[in-house]
């Protein structure tokens, strides 16, 4: 999905909240700095989750190398310095509080020997306090902020986060009210990782893409999934949910759009057969055709493939003719948390418990809401 910079906000027809007084809901900020990505969602709660205020997404590449040599890149920290900068202006500039905003690092700073030194550099800096999460979080945000696209008239579901130095998987059991997480696993391949071990060849493409899928195949082996739920999947009772930027620029490439509209790709169903055809005609493009794709672009052009090749793995795996393509995630899910966190402890909300002298009801949050 092409970088949203100063996007304009996302809204949808859900009143926000407001507090006792009637004044309205304080806005949150959910910051992401993954392997390949800098990502910032400001948002508002709504009756139903909350209404998106502000975006921003910049590639910068943090992990880059980082499967060679162990470190983080003194180019690439400094790219991620830069958009992690403008994040933190345009939280100062929303006037957002510290408490209200959740910024997380992942694979790349969890691999890197110097990543803890990276994110503290980034404090002193910016003020920005990222946290860095273990794999086993990183997984269970990515399903909280994807929820509401689980059918739940299936049997299983199985959510993928495709990042770029690792996937995280959550294999997930229906019973016709809901879902639960019943096994996962992060996988040490994302599609930084895997681009940068499988180059991509002047020719024999159909090869170079199957050696990627091995790649994938051999990672998911250690996989910890019930085999009566890789049945379910085997006898088309489950479904898959793809959250990532390649899985959104296949959604963008099979709806042939002229350019990314996240409003017409986030949530679409795409079968197994539409997946594949828009990965054959992804990699028949070339480098140079997938570059001048509006859905790919130049910074995407070398990694699609390779979320495309992590999508096959795990569809050999646990094949299933429906995949839901999510333009959501691990961003929505901190922002799901956090709001819910504070509802639970304001006071407002303690006084009515006493007041009906019961407990606080479970679940929270709900569905992701506009995300």
């Amino acid at each position: 999905m092409p970088e949203i910079d100063g996007a304009p906000a996302r809204r949808d027809a859900r009143s926000p909240r407001r507090d006792g007084d009637g004044r309205e809901a304080p806005l949150y900020g959910a910051l992401d700095l993954g392997t390949n990505n800098c990502r910032l969602l400001i948002a508002r709660p709504a009756r139903e989750g909350f209404r998106v205020i502000d975006s921003f997404s910049r590639i910068v590449r943090l992990g880059e190398g980082v499967s060679r040599s162990g470190r983080l890149d003194d180019a690439a920290m400094d790219r991620a310095y830069e958009a992690l900068d403008l994040c933190a202006e345009r939280l100062a500039r929303r006037g957002i509080e510290g408490a209200r905003i959740s910024a997380v690092a992942t694979q790349a700073c969890r691999q890197a020997e110097n990543g803890a030194a990276f994110v503290e550099r980034v404090r002193a800096g910016t003020g920005l306090k990222l946290r860095i999460i273990g794999p086993e979080e990183e997984a269970a945000l990515s399903v909280e902020g994807c929820r509401n696209l689980l059918d739940a008239r299936t049997e299983a579901a199985l959510v993928i986060d495709v990042g770029g130095g690792s996937t995280e998987l959550s294999w997930m059991r229906g019973d016709g009210r809901g879902f639960r997480t019943v096994a996962w696993m992060s996988a040490p391949v994302g599609v930084v990782t895997l681009a940068e071990a499988h180059p991509e060849p002047d020719d024999g493409l159909e090869a170079w893409f199957e050696a990627m899928v091995g790649t994938m195949t051999r990672a998911l082996e250690t996989a910890e999934c019930p085999p009566d739920l890789t049945a379910l999947f085997h006898a088309g009772r489950g479904h898959l949910v793809g959250t990532s930027g390649a899985i959104t620029s296949l959604a963008g490439v099979h709806l042939g759009l002229k350019r990314y509209r996240r409003d017409q790709v986030d949530g679409l169903w795409m079968t197994r057969t539409e997946c594949e055809a828009a990965a054959s005609r992804l990699l028949h493009l070339g480098p140079k055709g997938r570059a001048a794709d509006s859905c790919i672009g130049q910074e995407r052009a070398d990694l699609v493939m390779a979320g495309a090749a992590i999508l096959e793995a795990v569809q050999r795996g646990w094949p299933s003719e429906r995949v839901r393509v999510a333009d959501r995630g691990l961003r929505e899910g901190l922002l799901l948390q956090k709001m819910r966190e504070e509802r639970q402890a304001s006071p407002s909300r303690r006084r009515r418990r006493r007041r009906r002298g019961g407990q606080p009801p479970g679940g929270g949050g709900g569905g992701g809401g506009e995300t």
